[in-house]
């Protein structure tokens, strides 16, 4: 995997070999663009100098890209116009390089700085970034950044994946289709800067977050093999709430372009994948303990890992003589007060349940009066980090629910709840993460929301902390949390009380079960959190995430890609190398060059597209097939699921048609012939035992119906709701070989039908009978086409293959076994629909036209 050359912009700025060397395990904390190192702290920064002697070692390379590079941004106070530059050591994507390591790894970052960077400044301000950080910044005009992110993002996005819809002005914003080419364009400008830096055929793409989702496609065009991962940081929505989204079918395959696609929790995959299969048809299934969705011949795999947090950092904080020191004047505050601390930690937005929180303080303290007095929330409020009418409602209602509360429980140097509206340090949060008895999250929807982790870590402390607190270093540690089981970092937490944000009473109860509890379990649920948070951190995450991208990127070397559609609907078409798109040019040349031919064809998914609602064959296909029948040197054979019956009423002015009726169990080799059976006379007794189970399965399936055939039955569930009728399909494959496990059947699954016919019969035995039958006429096919779409027909195919090798086929034959769609099959062709398979036989009937 290691990056052999960068180009364009790396290979410019590096100035000699197109590596790296390695970076300064120290990162620089400080850098100005003019080449001055500022002395912020007191501290000499260092920049990164290229060591010669590492070039030869080739490292992994990853690029991430988010909206926002790690980087924070100011210009310098002296008066010179000269920009400095830090890392945001908040960052996440700065947290998991550190949690990787860039001893093995390099990473190049993409986005966009927090600060406007003047066009006369750009260029060097990109090259001081690249040298010194490793970081491509993409510059937006203000107008295009407004739009893209604080009006198609927040104001469209955001609110519809937290479950708000748009059903008024206020509630959301309405769709805007120029805010949505804002995004697109945007989303196209990151493309461009990363094409400045990649070098496809080694470096991994990360990309991070719903500000960037069809930037896979962008990517996925320009380098069909690129090794691409998204990962989504927010909650993913239900169908019924995604399905609102006027652009809902382009942002998913946008991210279907993607080789990886991430998520929190399996909530979110859930509804995902419930989302590509109502809205795009696709089907997904597990293989060992992995989720991938087939498409287009590619396999797209589902990771489901939540973050977690850098802690390294978390510790160092914890250990500076300012979080002591922090510490210790809390403790004066609030504890020697004889005060209990419970701590709030939320952004300023309309999603944390702020309100809700302090609704639930003012309950517990009318519930339990006991409290009164003794219990204070400190609740701190993050700055927004969008802007907008919600924002500041929520600030008004926060302050006057605030001053209410403290009104009427308040008394002389007590205020039951303490407002911080303010940015504070990290140290500072650390401070009161330390001496808060228990943690409050009332989140009413959050993607993940890492507060709790914070939390617990900081209660485990360290030697100078117990000091502080007076513990004795042998201390048990404890902790508490109060979550929303809205947010996403709730299905980790199995020991914190768990709540519904919106019932208020629930809330308060339990946070008088957090102060309640006793020491002792208090002490073993904390060690719980401690042991997941500790051993789950950030780079368990993100090792985690690059090892499966890694997985599933393996056979992109070997697979023939190439790109169909346009616009947003661009995908990549990705075979195997012996599996290819069956050419018009190159069967009607054979089918020319032969003169004994064997033909055998599928019907419903092949000749007749599935979601047809009449059944019944054209006039096109019977002029088809009798044409093709009508050439003396063609045998050809209709194979299908349907009953000798309806075959016989559909297809009888094809004369010299051969047909297969109930997956091969009846045949007949032309319409003036008598049926004949391919295995023994079945006991259908069977179905006395099937039918009653399929029955109660059509009652609780709605759009679910029985076929009764000769010696088959079907449950059919075309017409259901998608995901119920598969999960409903799958209990009854089981439950029916249960109840026929000593019957003399098979129960398999087909598309959309779930099927019990007698043992031993297949498609496949059709196509034994038509070779040997060709054979015994001492007519060897030197022509083969076997067409069809489903399980059922892989038999056939099978049985093709496998007689190349034998006398019942010419040695030299022509063999066109093709399946409809690219998916894994036994066929060596395809089609993509049934429009291009009528069109062939078409051709093929048209040639034989010419030769009469």
């Amino acid at each position: 995997m290691g990056s052999r050359s960068y180009s364009n912009l790396l290979e410019l700025v590096s100035g000699e070999s197109p590596s790296f060397g390695r970076m300064s395990r120290r990162i620089p904390r400080i850098m100005t663009v003019a080449g001055i190192i500022s002395d912020l702290d007191d501290e000499p920064s260092e920049s990164v100098c290229s060591d010669p002697s590492s070039s030869s070692n080739q490292k992994d390379r990853i690029i991430i890209v988010a909206n926002q590079l790690p980087i924070r941004a100011q210009r310098k106070s002296d008066g010179s116009k000269s920009w400095m530059f830090a890392w945001d050591e908040n960052s996440l994507l700065l947290q998991l390089k550190d949690g990787l390591g860039d001893d093995e790894i390099e990473f190049i970052y993409v986005g966009c700085l927090r600060e406007e960077v003047h066009p006369s400044e750009q260029d060097e301000v990109s090259q001081f970034l690249l040298e010194n950080f490793k970081c491509v910044p993409t510059f937006l005009p203000p107008d295009l950044f407004s739009r893209y992110y604080h009006g198609f993002c927040k104001q469209q996005l955001w609110p519809l994946f937290h479950y708000m819809l748009p059903l008024s002005p206020e509630l959301g914003g309405r769709f805007n289709r120029s805010l949505w080419q804002a995004y697109v364009s945007v989303n196209k400008i990151f493309a461009d800067r990363i094409m400045e830096v990649i070098n496809p055929e080694d470096d991994f793409v990360w990309v991070h977050d719903y500000h960037l989702m069809v930037l896979p496609t962008f990517l996925r065009k320009r380098f069909n093999r690129v090794k691409l991962g998204f990962f989504l940081h927010s909650p993913f929505p239900s169908s019924e709430i995604y399905k609102t989204l006027p652009v809902r079918d382009d942002l998913l395959r946008a991210l279907l372009n993607s080789d990886l696609i991430g998520f929190h929790t399996f909530d979110y995959a859930r509804h995902f994948l419930s989302c590509c299969s109502r809205m795009l048809g696709l089907t997904y299934e597990s293989k060992r303990g992995y989720i991938g969705l087939e498409y287009f011949g590619r396999t797209v795999s589902i990771k489901i890992l939540p973050v977690g947090i850098h802690m390294g950092q978390l510790q160092s904080v914890l250990s500076l003589p300012e979080t002591e020191a922090k510490v210790s004047e809390l403790l004066k505050h609030y504890c020697d007060q004889g005060r209990i601390m419970l701590l709030g930690v939320d952004d300023m937005d309309i999603f944390k349940g702020i309100s809700l929180k302090l609704l639930a303080m003012e309950q517990l303290l009318l519930q339990h009066p006991q409290w009164q007095g003794k219990v204070v929330l400190v609740q701190i409020a993050n700055p927004p980090r969008g802007k907008g009418k919600d924002v500041k409602e929520v600030k008004d209602e926060t302050y006057s629910t605030v001053k209410r509360i403290n009104e009427t429980f308040g008394e002389p140097g007590y205020d039951p709840i303490v407002l911080i509206d303010a940015s504070l340090k990290f140290y500072e949060k650390v401070a009161y993460y330390v001496v808060a008895e228990c943690c409050l999250v009332t989140a009413v929807r959050d993607g993940m929301n890492l507060i709790p982790y914070e939390y617990i870590i900081s209660r485990q402390g360290n030697e100078q902390l117990d000091k502080a607190l007076g513990l004795e270093s042998t201390t048990a540690k404890k902790s508490m949390l109060v979550i929303s089981e809205f947010i996403g970092c709730s299905p980790s937490l199995s020991g914190a009380i768990r709540v519904n944000p919106w019932n208020i009473d629930a809330v308060a109860d339990a946070m008088d079960c957090a102060l309640d509890m006793a020491q002792a379990e208090k002490q073993l649920r904390h060690e719980k959190h401690y042991r997941y948070v500790s051993t789950h951190d950030v780079g368990y995450w993100a090792r985690s995430f690059l090892q499966d991208l890694e997985r599933t990127c393996r056979d992109h070397a070997r697979r023939r890609c190439w790109g169909i559609g346009f616009g947003l609907r661009f995908r990549v078409v990705a075979l195997d190398p012996n599996f290819r798109k069956l050419s018009m040019e190159h069967i009607v040349s054979a089918y020319k060059r032969t003169t004994t031919r064997a033909i055998l064809l599928d019907y419903d998914g092949t000749l007749m597209p599935q979601g047809s609602i009449d059944k019944s064959p054209s006039q096109k296909t019977i002029d088809i097939l009798r044409c093709l029948c009508r050439d003396h040197n063609n045998m050809v054979f209709l194979v299908s699921a349907r009953s000798r019956k309806t075959l016989d009423e559909w297809f009888s002015q094809c004369e010299k048609l051969g047909l297969a009726a109930e997956h091969g169990y009846f045949l007949r080799l032309m319409t003036d012939a008598e049926w004949e059976t391919r295995v023994p006379a079945a006991d259908m007794s069977w179905k006395q035992i099937a039918e009653p189970v399929m029955q109660l399965y059509t009652e609780t399936t709605d759009g679910s119906t029985i076929e009764d055939k000769e010696t088959a039955l079907v449950w059919c569930y075309e017409d259901a709701d998608p995901d119920f009728g598969s999960c409903q399909a799958k209990e009854l494959l089981d439950h029916l070989e249960s109840v026929l496990a000593n019957e003399p059947v098979t129960v398999k699954r087909g598309q959309n039908v779930v099927e019990v016919k007698p043992q031993g019969v297949s498609k496949g035995l059709v196509a034994r009978r038509l070779l040997s039958n060709m054979q015994e006429r001492g007519m060897s096919p030197d022509f083969v086409l076997c067409i069809g779409d489903d399980r059922s027909d892989e038999d056939m195919f099978e049985v093709i293959t496998s007689a190349m090798a034998g006398p019942s086929i010419a040695p030299r034959a022509e063999v066109f076994a093709c399946t409809i769609y690219q998916k894994p099959s036994k066929a060596k062709y395809y089609l993509d629909d049934t429009t291009e398979i009528v069109r062939l036989m078409q051709g093929l009937a048209s040639v034989s036209e010419q030769t009469w």
